[in-house]
């Protein structure tokens, strides 16, 4: 490895409003492995190559050599900022390229047209009109070999998306869902302990499950065979409650990493609006990282002010009594 540098991209996404497809905002030079490199980003996305059928729903994001260099070998890695200040690791984009200024074949641009939907963005990393993009570069020695990112989790996705070699069916509210017995016991305790031990469900020809949403168990799969969390825009409108179901099957299924992830998802979404219930999800579901996380939230007097009159803060109190009194705690009454 011969060097590696780190930028916080930060600009005024507010000021984007009126940019057209295909505008730039460009970050400082920043050096890295004795090359220098600046970051580019488009907020409305770029135009050319079908990228106008986008409509600018799109923001797309590139990193670019600047220095007169060749065959320069570079790990590209961006997250964003989440609201409460920490790194976001749910949208984490890596890219491994040849950049180059000195030959059409190796561009010294590399980057994504489709990082992100606007929408998502907006929703959930723009910050008082600020966004924050952290990025990664990392430039490899000439005697290094670079060695992509695995691909594993496409690999197992793409079985599961084909129904390859299933040989478990799930009837899941009328239903059916297919699965594989191996990579689900391979994943989860409790899976392994129904699909491999003493239980009915093991020599069961097809399993029963009314208590979890189609859409739900869909989303739990997804992760068990990629590591990923599906991407946001599918579950349109209903995102905070699908991740609260979704950490409920996390739970119920011993899938710690998942648990955490839709956590820490819940956490950078979370409203004056959704406080109630996702405060109820982490107290139900033994998730006292979001617990903790939820408490901050109400200590804020603009918060607390607000969600005390909110239709579920009485019902709240009500079911879990000893929320009461760690949330008078913690504005000190």
């Amino acid at each position: 490895m011969s060097g590696s540098g780190f930028l916080e991209f930060r600009f005024d996404y507010s000021e984007t409003e009126n940019m057209a497809i295909g505008d730039a905002v460009t970050s400082d030079d920043i050096s890295a492995g004795g090359h220098l490199w600046r970051i580019n980003c488009c907020p409305r996305g770029e135009c050319g190559d079908g990228m106008e059928d986008g409509k600018g729903e799109y923001v797309a994001l590139y990193l670019e050599l600047i220095s007169d260099s060749k065959s320069v070998k570079t790990i590209f890695q961006v997250f964003c900022q989440g609201r409460d200040g920490e790194p976001s690791f749910s949208n984490e984009r890596t890219l491994v390229r040849i950049y180059s200024n000195e030959c059409y074949e190796s561009p010294a641009v590399w980057g994504w047209t489709k990082f992100m939907k606007r929408s998502l963005l907006e929703s959930v990393y723009v910050t008082d009109g600020w966004v924050t993009f952290l990025c990664s570069i990392i430039v490899l020695g000439a005697d290094t070999i670079a060695v992509p990112p695995s691909d594993i989790g496409c690999d197992l996705g793409f079985l599961l998306e084909s129904d390859t070699g299933t040989d478990v069916p799930f009837i899941v509210k009328g239903e059916t869902i297919q699965a594989h017995r191996a990579i689900l016991a391979a994943r989860s305790p409790v899976f392994r302990a129904e699909l491999f031990g003493t239980m009915s469900d093991a020599t069961s020809s097809a399993i029963i499950l009314q208590d979890i949403e189609p859409a739900t168990f869909e989303a739990m799969l997804h992760f068990m065979y990629t590591d990923e969390l599906p991407e946001d825009d599918q579950f349109g409108d209903f995102l905070t409650e699908t991740m609260q179901h979704l950490l409920a099957a996390a739970d119920r299924y011993a899938l710690d990493r998942l648990k955490l992830m839709c956590a820490r998802k819940l956490w950078n979404i979370i409203t004056v609006d959704t406080f109630v219930s996702t405060l109820a999800c982490a107290e139900t579901h033994n998730c006292p990282e979001l617990n903790n996380k939820c408490l901050e939230f109400f200590a804020m007097e603009k918060n607390f002010k607000k969600i005390v009159f909110t239709d579920g803060f009485m019902w709240l109190v009500q079911k879990f009594p000893d929320l009461s009194a760690k949330l008078k705690t913690r504005v000190g009454i």
